[in-house]
């Protein structure tokens, strides 16, 4: 075990002493890089596809994002349950139990992934018209839907593969691969819609050859260098305990996230009774709110491992000030976002629109102008989160995501629906789920810290 692990590299993961603010800074930039290459995929569909092929291709891909980001995300909690096992078991120096939980969730999760590929193979029409998608729309966005389905299994795969690897301590080496990734995804993208002209269907098939190449690098690093990894065919054994305490890790985390996808679902659905302007529109500022919204959660994510390992270490001390610090890195970098968004609004949606397209430009540019003032919100809420997570109740943090999409699609309707007051109302919206969810959390927040002044006073 000591051959795997050296005293340079535990100093590393060591946030129980020493500085606050640049182990935070340190540990959140792998995870903010990872994160922005993901979110490529999905910005190079939409830039090249609203670029080459037109508005109503690229509202077909925004209107199927959501319901593709619900199977993602399911997928992604049962793998970070597996993580937490993992480490567990690689820490323990019990390597029988780490190759059962790896062969358990590996299987589970292909299997998950291929009955919903086939499932939606068939009812991607029906879902997409639940949620009100256009006709005009309907024909490009099942074809996207089904390609993005059948490669699934691809993207299970991926992720399970990357999480054993940063359960062994490895957060570098899918970093890699995922840039690798990403730039074939763009150049996919660009051969098959832009050369070839193959639309919503070539953007699809470059998304899915990406995740393959992902997990083909994935694969063949772990047979070379982690051979601790490789399963033999003894290990290739379905463990019912496992499987059901991998569920209980990762059930909290993918209930948060599939709650506030099906609230943008739900979101989606009013928009799309819009028109395809205003869903084109829509599609633009998701992608930029993605890329904005990311690194806030990564901060809060290196604040959980912070806050986590000194709880763990008893330094109720050390705690308070990390939450703090994260609290202020939130802070710099929101001030750093506005100044970008709004002066830089115009042109950010320039590059979603075809040929300039002066309406969807105009509706996304008032929309980013007016959020880039609220970028703070966001920000206290995922430190908050963090902090919860880091103590280990993660009950508030999927409560008060439950406040936010409460808040943000109860918004929604009002202003879209029932008063009818445009698009930049969106914004608005989304400010009042996030002070749903401050009215939930800070209470408990300050509880919580004020029951660890009481176990500072008393050490």
């Amino acid at each position: 075990m000591e051959s795997r692990e050296t005293g340079k590299q535990k100093k590393k993961r060591d946030m129980t002493q020493g500085k606050i603010i640049s182990p935070l800074i340190a540990f959140t930039i792998p995870l903010v890089l990872g994160n922005l290459f993901q979110l490529t995929y999905n910005a190079a569909d939409s830039v090249i596809v609203g670029k080459f092929v037109g508005e109503s291709a690229l509202a077909a891909v925004g209107t199927s994002t959501p319901i593709m980001n619900i199977a993602i995300l399911l997928i992604s909690g049962m793998c970070m349950g597996a993580s937490v096992l993992m480490s567990a078991w690689y820490g323990a120096g019990d390597y029988e139990t780490l190759s059962r939980q790896i062969s358990t969730t590996l299987l589970a999760g292909c299997g998950f992934s291929a009955v919903f590929s086939l499932l939606m193979l068939f009812l991607a029409r029906p879902v997409l018209a639940l949620i009100q998608v256009p006709e005009d729309v309907m024909g490009e966005a099942v074809s996207y839907l089904r390609v993005i389905f059948l490669g699934l299994i691809f993207t299970f795969i991926y992720n399970f593969l990357a999480n054993t690897m940063r359960a062994l301590g490895d957060s570098k080496t899918p970093l890699y691969f995922l840039m690798i990734s990403a730039f074939f995804n763009v150049a996919g993208d660009l051969l098959l819609v832009a050369v070839f002209g193959m639309g919503v269907f070539g953007s699809a098939v470059s998304t899915v050859a990406s995740e393959a190449l992902s997990c083909l690098f994935c694969a063949v690093y772990i047979k070379k260098r982690i051979p601790l990894l490789c399963l033999g065919k003894k290990w290739l054994v379905f463990d019912r305990s496992l499987l059901g305490r991998t569920v209980s890790y990762g059930s909290t985390s993918a209930l948060q996230q599939v709650c506030l996808q099906i609230g943008k679902v739900i979101i989606q659905s009013v928009i799309n009774t819009q028109g395809v302007s205003v869903i084109a529109a829509f599609t633009a500022v998701n992608r930029v709110d993605d890329f904005i919204y990311t690194p806030q959660q990564n901060i809060g994510h290196a604040m959980t491992t912070f806050i986590a390992q000194n709880k763990g270490a008893g330094h109720s001390d050390r705690i308070k000030k990390g939450f703090q610090g994260g609290l202020l890195i939130e802070l710099v970098y929101s001030l750093l976002l506005f100044a970008v968004v709004f002066w830089g609004a115009s042109g950010i949606m320039e590059l979603f629109a075809e040929n300039g397209d002066a309406q969807v430009v105009r509706l996304g540019t008032d929309y980013l102008r007016l959020i880039a003032f609220m970028y703070l919100l966001p920000g206290i809420t995922n430190g908050i989160q963090g902090f919860f997570r880091g103590i280990g109740d993660m009950k508030v943090t999927l409560y008060s995501t439950f406040m936010n999409m409460l808040g943000r699609v109860g918004a929604v309707v009002l202003m879209i629906r029932v008063f009818h007051l445009g698009f930049v109302s969106l914004a608005w919206a989304n400010m009042a789920g996030w002070i749903l969810m401050l009215l939930f959390e800070v209470p408990l927040l300050i509880r919580s810290l004020k029951r660890l002044r009481q176990e500072t006073e008393r050490r």
